[in-house]
């Protein structure tokens, strides 16, 4: 049996329920108010300071509370779970060190644009700021890494509060959003009414477009010789892989996805280039350099994907879409800005472009890159080489699974050989590359999409940060397939210790680690281990067909790299491409 997300009533039933007038506690305020928004699952760690609220959750069953092990996994859940679903996900944490414990993962999704609701309890207010047991300030501890907090100080504001805070996560550039509720706030009583409504003075995103910066880019593409566009997760945030699939189409523009992109574009499309930047393919990174148009679409120029800035695409007109207008000139300065929602403007813009015809050459050129230079690595058939497990996994599920990983080489050959064709398939820390994400973000994405494959892929350094989230699946029954690339070290930090620090191994070896197998049991979840290409077969297939969750450990070669490799402060043509 797989995990099953309770039937929730609809929202109009939910609201003629409890249209009445009605004095309840700030508590079941809150819990009537997340229904009200369509939430379906949270995740959450109880303490003091939420108490009442968590006692408000006793016996309520309008939507599922998953119990995790550390606050930590809980936001990483319900950013797995918002990635996957596109709905903003919602943790719950206590005051003091319950609400620093989600920090890093509030930084995680404001760094990736993935909209939370952050919901904090703290001490009673008549004691904020006079350092009371387990009272920390939250709100100004996470202001820079939230899109906006709230601290509630009238239970009467508590639904126009949450109401607005979804509102704010999940519209114009999403993000998180934190709820900070002192504890006499979510005991009081008032008449609660549900709010349908906002009015926020000041918060008016921009999603429309200037027609003037569309017609500057319809001329630019006509004329240009060697356009390429490089897509980013706003493509995805925005619902808008149709209208870019559509608008590649019809220009016949080459195009490249970033490591958050991936997914927006399908794989299996001969104009897809791969990846650009640090890890990305040879084609790509020439295609960027060589390029006399770029049109960037929902991705901020990240240092990842330009390496060194004064020598990124110097031959290039650069178009930047963005919904966030802090983004334009942030990095690279656009000869064309455009400011609006992706969606929108890829619909504005495909009736009126037509196929990039000067450019038939440069599809040629880029064609033959593409069969000269594709990714690589060499096989062996006496090791169990990372690449291969990947392209393994891949193959075995057709690429059609959610695929989400931690942060170190096993993500960077996750996104280089796994083939993705779906849009939030792909589920990845990009910006904060924070270890300890992966697994517990395939619980939120299997919490959001209880039927389909959800597959986890760690490192032995990742999955022993959040390892302890092994028992909600096991008491759960959540069916995650937990893959662990299992090379002793610290993977990515060895390879540049390798590569750049003269082979001075300082602190990356991971000897000591647990037996991954016996981990797993111990927490009642199947445990798995593969040396080779036989055993790998073998227990991969039986991690498929086992219809709970499985963890499979591949013992892999500490001194396997991941190639191509563009080192800091290089221009991103200058490719480490590890050839022997």
């Amino acid at each position: 049996m797989s995990a099953q997300i309770p039937e929730v009533r609809s929202t109009e039933e939910l609201r003629e329920k409890w249209n009445k007038p009605e004095v309840i506690s700030g508590s079941e305020i809150l819990l009537r108010s997340l229904v009200l928004e369509g939430v379906d699952t949270v995740f959450g760690y109880p303490g003091g300071a939420v108490l009442y609220i968590y006692d408000a959750l006793h016996g309520f069953t309008d939507f599922k509370h998953i119990l995790t092990r550390h606050e930590q996994g809980a936001i990483h859940a319900a950013d797995g779970y918002a990635r996957a679903s596109g709905k903003a996900g919602v943790c719950i944490a206590t005051s003091g060190p319950g609400a620093t414990n989600l920090v890093t993962g509030i930084a995680t999704a404001f760094m990736d644009s993935v909209p939370l609701v952050v919901i904090t309890g703290n001490v009673f207010s008549t004691l904020i700021g006079t350092d009371a047991f387990q009272e920390a300030d939250i709100t100004g501890i996470t202001m820079p890494i939230t899109k906006h907090s709230y601290l509630v100080r009238d239970v009467e504001d508590l639904p126009r509060v949450i109401h607005e805070a979804f509102h704010i996560a999940n519209t114009g550039r999403k993000g998180p959003v934190l709820v900070d509720i002192p504890k006499d706030v979510s005991a009081a009583k008032t008449l609660f009414t549900p709010v349908t409504t906002v009015n926020l003075r000041g918060y008016n995103p921009r999603t429309v477009p200037n027609k003037l910066q569309l017609d500057k880019l319809v001329r630019a593409i006509a004329v240009a010789e060697r356009p390429i566009i490089i897509a980013g997760g706003g493509v995805i945030y925005s619902g808008a892989h149709e209208a870019m699939f559509e608008f590649v189409k019809k220009t016949d523009i080459p195009i490249t996805t970033t490591l958050l992109g991936l997914g927006c574009f399908p794989s299996a499309e001969d104009l897809w280039m791969g990846m650009p930047g640090m890890h990305g393919t040879y084609t790509a990174n020439n295609a960027i350099q060589q390029c006399d148009l770029l049109i960037n679409i929902g991705a901020r120029f990240d240092d990842r994907v330009t390496g060194k800035l004064d020598g990124f695409a110097p031959k290039a007109k650069i178009v930047h879409i963005d919904i966030d207008p802090a983004e334009i000139g942030k990095n690279v300065s656009p000869d064309i800005p455009i400011v609006g929602d992706v969606k929108t403007v890829l619909e504005m813009l495909i009736p009126e472009v037509g196929r990039a015809t000067k450019a038939d050459a440069w599809r040629t050129t880029i064609a033959q890159w593409k069969q000269d230079q594709p990714l690589r690595y060499k096989d062996s058939e006496t090791e169990l080489k990372p690449q291969w497990v990947i392209e393994m996994i891949n193959e075995t599920t057709k690429g059609e699974a959610i695929v989400t990983t931690d942060v170190g080489q096993h993500q960077m050959w996750a996104a280089q050989y796994y083939k993705f064709n779906k849009p939030r398939s792909w589920i990845t820390s990009g910006g904060l590359g924070t270890m300890g994400f992966g697994f517990p973000s395939a619980i939120g994405a299997q919490m959001a999409f209880p039927e389909r494959l959800v597959v986890s892929i760690n490192g032995d350094g990742g999955m022993q940060m959040c390892s302890q989230e092994l028992a909600i699946c096991a008491i759960n029954n959540i069916p995650v397939k937990i893959v662990v690339i299992n090379n002793q070290v610290l993977g990515m930090v060895r390879q540049w210790q390798n590569l750049i620090y003269e082979k001075r191994y300082s602190y990356t070896d991971l000897g000591g680690s647990p037996d991954f197998v016996k981990l797993a049991e111990a927490y009642g979840v199947k445990g798995l281990r593969a040396t080779n290409k036989a055993e790998a077969n073998a227990a991969w297939q039986e991690a498929l067909e086992t219809p709970g969750p499985v963890l499979v450990e591949f013992v892999v070669p500490k001194d396997e790299n991941v190639y191509p490799m563009v080192t800091q402060g290089s221009t991103i043509d200058n490719m480490l491409m590890g050839d022997e």
